[in-house]
């Protein structure tokens, strides 16, 4: 009478086990390890792409004034404060004359007197002059003697002499004048543009050297960005390409601006290439010297070539490539690629025609093993 009773229980223990076995295996090949992996597919595109590249730089002046006097001295007064807009020619500071003011006053005293003195000799000389006429008449009418004509002859000669060194004299010391009155102007501090108050690096009472900066003045319509580009990407880099500009202050205000100038040297340690690259507008406010900029660069059109987006790209063992499905499972096909736009589209050299199917995405990393689901095409890319 137990028998009966003891095969339901092992009928229903039985049934258990297979239900859990059951949904045990239907979860695995749902969602646990033996599930086949969700992919999005999309057909290789025939589309010319424009490159870009992207580079990194500062705000520099193309050309700062670094204003200092010419000789050793003590700075009397500075007119002017960092950020100051000054004026071409005006007066910003002056270094103490000591006692320059009392040496051109005498100089220029003494040169009057020069003068006064060559003034005298030179009636000397115009009296002597006549004299000696008057004289040689009196001789050619044998009124007088021949010595005493010579004497006048004689006399004149010493006027002239006296004249000539009276002028060499006042030549001396007017050329000494105006050496000094050229350090006395020397002792100003004066812009030599319309331009902006970089910095200030002395007060007043500081004993500065001959040559030493006191203020630097910039044009703010000369800045650029000292900019670097990775020698690694495509070629095509060349004076007058427009370029976009972010400053790091304003992340949200691209401005416009076009490479100037491509450097003919490169740095051999970074491995980069340098450009500086010049606002077509001056953004408002001016950006501070300094600040960090980036600068990206669109290159004339490619030809027309197969194209896939950078997101279908895989590496394995260093070597590029894409997914592709082949009798149900994933292939991995090597590529070679070429340049890159904005829009993360990439151009492929070798390894895919246009038309080929290409796994864009998966819900995990694949291997060669792996069972994958096309689960619909990737969404198209934007097009420009």
């Amino acid at each position: 009478m137990k028998t009966p009773s003891v095969n339901r229980k092992q009928v229903l223990l039985a049934a258990l086990a297979l239900a859990l076995l059951g949904l045990f295996l239907y979860v695995a090949l749902r969602s646990g390890p033996l599930a086949r992996i969700p992919v999005t597919t999309a057909s290789v595109q025939e589309a010319s792409i424009r490159p870009v590249r992207f580079g990194i730089g500062t705000i520099e002046a193309r050309q700062i004034h670094r204003i200092g006097p010419t000789l050793t001295g003590r700075l009397l007064r500075l007119d002017v404060e960092v950020g100051d807009t000054v004026r071409a020619g005006q007066t910003l500071g002056e270094i103490d004359p000591v006692d320059l003011d009392d040496r051109i006053q005498a100089q220029t005293a003494a040169l009057d007197r020069a003068r006064t003195l060559t003034q005298e000799f030179r009636i000397r000389q115009d009296r002597a002059q006549v004299q000696l006429r008057r004289y040689e008449t009196l001789l050619r009418a044998s009124a007088i003697s021949e010595e005493t004509t010579s004497d006048k002859r004689h006399e004149l000669k010493l006027a002239q002499s006296a004249l000539q060194a009276a002028t060499l004299d006042t030549e001396r010391l007017q050329a000494e004048l105006a050496a000094l009155q050229t350090q006395r102007r020397n002792l100003a501090l004066v812009s030599p543009i319309d331009g902006l108050v970089l910095t200030r690096e002395a007060d007043p009472g500081t004993t500065l050297m001959a040559g030493q900066a006191i203020v630097q003045v910039i044009a703010p319509d000369t800045l650029w960005i000292n900019a670097r580009f990775d020698q690694a990407g495509p070629a095509g880099l060349a004076e007058g390409l427009a370029t976009r500009i972010v400053l790091r202050s304003r992340p949200l205000q691209p401005v416009e601006g076009r490479i100037a100038r491509l450097e003919p040297v490169a740095d051999a340690i970074t491995e980069e290439l340098l450009a500086k690259v010049a606002f077509d507008t001056l953004p408002a406010p001016l950006p501070a010297l300094g600040e960090l900029a980036e600068t990206t660069v669109e290159l004339p059109a490619t030809a027309p070539g197969p194209v896939i987006s950078n997101a279908a790209i895989r590496h394995q063992n260093g070597q590029p490539g894409v997914w592709r499905i082949q009798d149900g499972r994933p292939v991995f096909a090597p590529i070679r690629v070429g340049a890159a736009d904005a829009r993360g589209m990439v151009q492929v050299l070798d390894g895919l025609r246009a038309g080929d199917p290409i796994i864009v995405h998966s819900a995990s990393p694949l291997t060669a093993r792996s069972r994958v689901r096309n689960t619909g095409p990737a969404p198209a890319e934007p097009s420009t």
